[in-house]
Order: C-alpha cells, then sequence, then structure tokens
C-alpha cells in the first residue's frame, strides 16, 4: 500500500476559522490542497456563548464533498478541533443539550470554588494531571448538571466535538484519547477516567467509554455523508456496506480517529529530532508551549506552573502550558479601523511594528481579563494604567507589544519545564499562525536565547494526515512519517539577539 498515492481529507476545526484540506501521500512525500476554508465563532444569547453546532456540520459535508470531487479516490478523513468542548446526546445520538463555548463565565463559580479547596484542587491534579482553567471540561459539565439536573436522564454519553463529529461520520460512538485528557476527568496514569474527579464534579461516569488510542478506524463513512459525496456513477453501484449503526455505508472512504485534540496533531507535525531536546509551540489562538514525554510532570510545582499533562494520540504526555496566543493580537486589531486586510497590509504592519524601540516592560499575559473582554485594547489599556505604564501611540505600538509579551511568556514556560524535567532545550519548534509572524518568531528567540525554527505549514492538518496514514497502514508510524517529512519542509530559522 505504501506505494499507492493516497488521499486523505484532514477536517481541522479551529475556534476562529475551519479548513478542511486534502493532503496526497505518494512516494513518501505529503502534498496539501486545500478546498474549503470558512469562518468560525461562538454566538451569545440570554447572556451565554454557544458554537453553531449544525453550522459546523454542514461546513464540514462541504468540505468534505468538494473534496470527494477533486480527488475521486479519496482514502479516509479525520477530524481534529480545539479542545474540552463536547457535545452531550442520547442513545440514538440526539443532541439533548447546547453546546456552550469554552470561553462561556458559567464556569468562573465553580473555577473560584476549586481554587479556594486547596485539598481537593492537589487531589484532582494528581489524580488527572491537568490544573484548574476556567474551560475545563470538568467545570462545564459540572455546571451543567448542577443548573440543568434533568440533563443526567436525558444524556447518555458525552462525546468531545471530534468524537461527535466522528460519530456523524461513522456511526460510531468513541472517545478519542488526546482530547479526553484536556478534559480534567482522565486519570494521569492509565487510559480510563478518573472515577474519583467525576464523583467530585458529580458528572456522571455511564456517559463516557474507555478512551481509544488515535490511528483507529471507526468504519466507513455512513450514507447520509455518502449521498452527499457520490457522484451518480457511484450511486449506481451496489457495494456498500453497513456501519456498527447497520445503516448502510459508504465503503471506499474510511473515517479514522486522529488525536482529537488540535495541539496532538499540531505536535505530530513537528520535525521532532529524535533524540528529544525541542520545545514545541502551537501558536494560534492559544500558544500551547510543551514537549513529548513518556512520563506526566506532577507534584505541587507543577500544579503552581499550571502544568498540563495532556496524552499524545498513542496515549504517551504531551506536558504544556498554555500562554494566551494571538487571541490578545486578533482581538486588540478588533479596536482599530485601519486594520490588515491582506498579507501585504499584514507585512506593512509588522515591519512598522518591527522598527519600534523595545518597550522595557511586558503585558501579564496571564490577566483573567483578557479571556473574553468586550474591548482588548480597553483592557491591555486598563492594565497599563494599573501598573502606571504608558499605552501605545497606535496599532503599531501594540502589535509591538503584544508580540514581545508573548515571546517572554513562551520564554518563562521554556524555563519552567526545564526546571521541573531537569532537562535542557537546545531549540524551539513553532508552528500555526504565529510561525508566520517573524516579530513574535522573534521575541521568543530573544526572550528565550534559544534559536527558533518556524514552519509555516498547516501543523494541524499534517498531523490529522499522518494519523490517518499510519492508520491505512501507507507509513509504519509517527516516527517513519516525521523523517519522511522533515525532508521535504525549511524552517526559517530566528537566532536569539
Amino acid at each position: 500500500m505504501a506505494s499507492k498515492t493516497i488521499h486523505c481529507a484532514a477536517v481541522d476545526l479551529g475556534a476562529t476559522s475551519g479548513r478542511v484540506i486534502v493532503g496526497t501521500w505518494a512516494k513518501n512525500r505529503l502534498t496539501l490542497t486545500e478546498v474549503h476554508r470558512f469562518p468560525n465563532g461562538f454566538r451569545s444569547v440570554g447572556g451565554h456563548d454557544y458554537w453553531d453546532i449544525p453550522g459546523l456540520w454542514t461546513e464540514i459535508a462541504t468540505g468534505l464533498r468538494l473534496a470527494k470531487k477533486r480527488f475521486p479516490q479519496l482514502a479516509s478523513v479525520g477530524v481534529d478541533t480545539w479542545g474540552v468542548d463536547h457535545v452531550l446526546v442520547n442513545d440514538a445520538g440526539r443532541m439533548v443539550f447546547p453546546t456552550h463555548a469554552y470561553r462561556d463565565a458559567r464556569t468562573q463559580p465553580g473555577l473560584t470554588r476549586l481554587a479556594n479547596t486547596r485539598a481537593a484542587l492537589e487531589r484532582i491534579y494528581a489524580a488527572t494531571g491537568i490544573p484548574n482553567v476556567f474551560y475545563n471540561s470538568s467545570l462545564q459539565l459540572e455546571e451543567t448538571v448542577a443548573h440543568n439536573p434533568a440533563v443526567a436522564d436525558l444524556a447518555t454519553r458525552c462525546l468531545f466535538l471530534p468524537d461527535y463529529f466522528n460519530f456523524l461520520l461513522s456511526g460510531r460512538m468513541e472517545n478519542e484519547i488526546s482530547f479526553a485528557s484536556t478534559s480534567q476527568l482522565l486519570a494521569v496514569h492509565g487510559r480510563d477516567w478518573s472515577r474519583a474527579t467525576l464523583d467530585h464534579f458529580h458528572i456522571p461516569a455511564t456517559w463516557f467509554t474507555p478512551p481509544i488510542l488515535a490511528n483507529t478506524v471507526l468504519g466507513p463513512i455512513l450514507p447520509e455523508v455518502g449521498r452527499v459525496l457520490r457522484t451518480s456513477r457511484e450511486s449506481a453501484k451496489s457495494g456498500a456496506k453497513r456501519g456498527s449503526s447497520g445503516r448502510r455505508a459508504l465503503p471506499d472512504i474510511k473515517v479514522v480517529a486522529v488525536p482529537g485534540h488540535d495541539t496532538a496533531c499540531a505536535y505530530d507535525a513537528m520535525p521532532a529530532n529524535p533524540t528529544g531536546g525541542d520545545l514545541y509551540i502551537s501558536s494560534g489562538t492559544w500558544s500551547l508551549v510543551g514537549f513529548e514525554s513518556d512520563t506526566p510532570l506532577l507534584g505541587h510545582e507543577a500544579l503552581t506552573a499550571r502544568i498540563s499533562n495532556e496524552r499524545t494520540g498513542d496515549g504517551r504526555y504531551r506536558p504544556l502550558t498554555n500562554v494566551i496566543g494571538l487571541w490578545l493580537l486578533e482581538q486588540t486589531l478588533k479596536d482599530f479601523t485601519a486594520r490588515p486586510k491582506n498579507d501585504a497590509e499584514w507585512v506593512k504592519l509588522i515591519n512598522a511594528s518591527s522598527k519600534l524601540t523595545a518597550l522595557s516592560f511586558k503585558l501579564d499575559c496571564t490577566d483573567p481579563a483578557f479571556v473574553n473582554p468586550s474591548s482588548m485594547r480597553a483592557a491591555i489599556d486598563a492594565q497599563l494604567k494599573r501598573r502606571k505604564l504608558p499605552r501605545p501611540k497606535n496599532l503599531a505600538g501594540y502589535v509591538r507589544l503584544i508580540c514581545d509579551s508573548l515571546g517572554q511568556g513562551h520564554a518563562d514556560a521554556l524555563r519552567a519545564f526545564e526546571k521541573l524535567a531537569g532537562r535542557k532545550f537546545q531549540r524551539i519548534l513553532i508552528v500555526g499562525g504565529g510561525s508566520k509572524n517573524r516579530l513574535l518568531c522573534q521575541a521568543t528567540a530573544d526572550a528565550s536565547g534559544l534559536p527558533v525554527h518556524a514552519f509555516t505549514l498547516e501543523g494541524t492538518a499534517v498531523g490529522n494526515i499522518a494519523s490517518q496514514l499510519v492508520a491505512l497502514r501507507a507509513v509504519r508510524n509517527l516516527k517513519s512519517f516525521r523523517e519522511h517529512f522533515a525532508k521535504q519542509i525549511k524552517a526559517t530559522v530566528y537566532q536569539p539577539g
């Protein structure tokens, strides 16, 4: 099979945009073709924030139809999304509760309550390896059950977003391990849920089944998707088989459970040195800074440093920490009418910001005021005013301050990991939107004292496709994929100043 040309569709959903990208694997080289891109964002009603799940499904179906039209021999599809968010369904798979967006403020009381109960906080961290963060699935589900107790009778399964879309595609309900690990409900040791943690948050244990590893073929695509994708000639054929749900399925396109968390996919795309020594940054709405490890980082210091022991698709660990990321910049731009609208204008803005003298101070990127303010510029100004610091004079000034501050946040995370893990990193690898921002990359190199290797690639889509290729046995394993992929991409290297 390795000698064949194989086409795999990556459905890659981000909090601000989604895309369907087809990866073509031929002669140990990967070529990406974007077939569909669309905006995404939560909507507010009644004081709460929600995702438009039907709208996302419509866009996924549109993207797969375009992928099938352009690549008739499409072999498989895999879905990854941002972390923690979920869909509650009944036995038939019907949604029984609206899907809140993780930035919804409903978790704040639970967040504060757990933070003020030190014994419980430490006990949950020891059990799950995940710190107390406002967006955790644990806090979301606790609030759902507490304020809507009837949901415990209505729902029979909790499917995280990739799991739910996998169900719509294949008819099979499973929880994938990398995404499950973002929930603060998965046991940090082993591959099952922490029953004590589920009980603490009053979440029904029956909503979950033991997570599966990535690279698992869930089955063929079901007919409701198949009818959208098939040509009239294909529809006339009678080779369809029945999926696990009993419905007739499309046998030539397999649904693969890839690492459902987009950060896990992005990390898999890294052309990492097999001997170690690389720190990874997946730079997008969030900057996910971390590394791969066979063991978790636990204990009081790790909890204080807010280290999340998330999982790789094969069940190992990705100790990481969240730096607020490009959300800070994206939201600030909304407060300026004269903001970049294309690549050329972005380059002009970054050039103007780069020429400004670096400030002697940085933003405190951990400020909770930056989570979801009505005006990010006002939130930044308020912090500077409290600290009796001057505000930037223009957009270029805000961009410089934000990029320098994020670079410092990356460096702080690096030093925390070196101390806690007892290891030294030789370089930083960065993918995602931030890899295209030379000001951010240089700020990271300067603050960390390490070279930054920036790869301007669709990291999450590449990792998604890599998992599909392993599942299809087109490549032996992730290590083999990385070795091949590293030969075809080049990095822009930023040396510390």
